[in-house]
């Protein structure tokens, strides 16, 4: 069922965000579900590995062509918080390359960015001249990796340069894949990522999907969540990437924020979140965990819903299942659900 489009069903989304969003802080402690701690990677051999140079040094990423041979249709997937260094989740975890790839899609999977959302930071992550609770946050969570080593602290974190510039010529070059009219989707982290490059680059990207995405970043709260999520995924601190709320910076990478600019691109977004009902009966901490994020991640996705609604958008598919927590399955049905939206607004 459609929400509706005033102002006011906007405020009262937003309003209930902060509640779900304390309570989604709370279990960043307890993150050991399929989305945390992931089975042994999956490798595909039809998948090739492709270095490109930038600034954060030689960065892989992992490239499954077209079955006929098309260098027009092109689709980037992005990893969710605990990106590994080895493999892209989505081949870890599922079987989305073949699916794409049968579907004449040219699969690209840039590797590692974990808890980087994509973006490009102010500077290396480092806690000195922290300005918020990080530390204290660390208590019970994943913060004794705070000052481990690792991608992201060595150097200043690029993401969205490689992904728009480094990355996208070089397909260009080397495998004359077009620069224009791709796709990008990604689960949550990853999710919010892809609308952020689709409104900012839109020449590159003309369709964005997001699945489990944060969409309202500046909600009460949802910065402090996202911090403890981001250090327990490796000890990141948020204020590293970008350290004041009210900055541009900060809004930029608001979906919320700038909506208009997806109606405006004429991007075809497409949003997806479930309920944090679990599809079986079987309780463990994994599924609490799962239920709370998703619900969170339902809120927000419902909160832009009422948003492009208010703005009159005619470029967004909705799908809301009846149930699904925030794992890997849940993802793997999104995809075969997204595809034919997706194959549609590419190349």
């Amino acid at each position: 069922m459609p929400l509706p489009s005033g102002p006011a069903a906007v405020a009262v989304l937003r309003r209930s965000l902060l509640v779900l969003t304390v309570l989604a802080t709370l279990s960043m402690s307890t993150l050991t579900s399929t989305f945390g701690a992931r089975a042994e990677a999956a490798f595909d051999p039809a998948g090739i590995d492709f270095w490109v140079e930038s600034s954060m040094g030689p960065v892989k990423s992992r490239i499954f062509r077209a079955a006929d041979g098309n260098t027009g249709r092109v689709v980037y997937a992005l990893d969710g918080m605990r990106a590994r260094e080895d493999l892209n989740g989505w081949e870890i975890e599922t079987d989305t390359a073949r699916m794409l790839t049968e579907q004449n899609i040219n699969v690209v999977m840039p590797v590692g960015g974990q808890s980087s959302f994509y973006a490009d930071w102010e500077r290396a992550s480092t806690f000195v001249g922290s300005t918020g609770d990080a530390l204290a946050d660390a208590a019970g969570m994943g913060g004794s990796k705070i000052f481990a080593n690792g991608p992201g602290k060595s150097y200043r974190y690029a993401w969205e340069t490689f992904l728009t510039r480094d990355l996208r010529d070089a397909l260009r070059d080397r495998l004359g894949f077009s620069p224009v009219r791709n796709g990008v989707f990604g689960l949550s982290m990853g999710g919010s990522a892809a609308l952020t490059l689709a409104a900012h680059h839109p020449d590159q990207f003309s369709f964005a999907g997001t699945m489990s995405g944060y969409l309202t970043p500046s909600s009460p709260g949802m910065r402090k969540a996202i911090g403890a999520a981001m250090l327990d995924a490796g000890g990141y601190n948020l204020d590293c990437m970008i350290a004041s709320p009210l900055s541009r910076k900060w809004s930029r990478m608001d979906p919320f924020a700038f909506a208009p600019r997806l109606i405006a691109n004429n991007t075809r977004v497409w949003v997806s979140s479930a309920t944090g009902v679990p599809t079986t009966e079987q309780f463990s901490v994994d599924r609490v965990v799962g239920s709370g994020l998703e619900v969170l991640a339902w809120a927000s996705s419902r909160t832009f819903q009422a948003r492009m609604n208010s703005l009159g958008a005619t470029n967004v598919a909705y799908d809301f299942p009846a149930a699904g927590i925030h794992s890997w399955p849940y993802w793997e049905a999104q995809v075969v659900k997204m595809l034919p939206d997706l194959s549609a607004h590419i190349g």
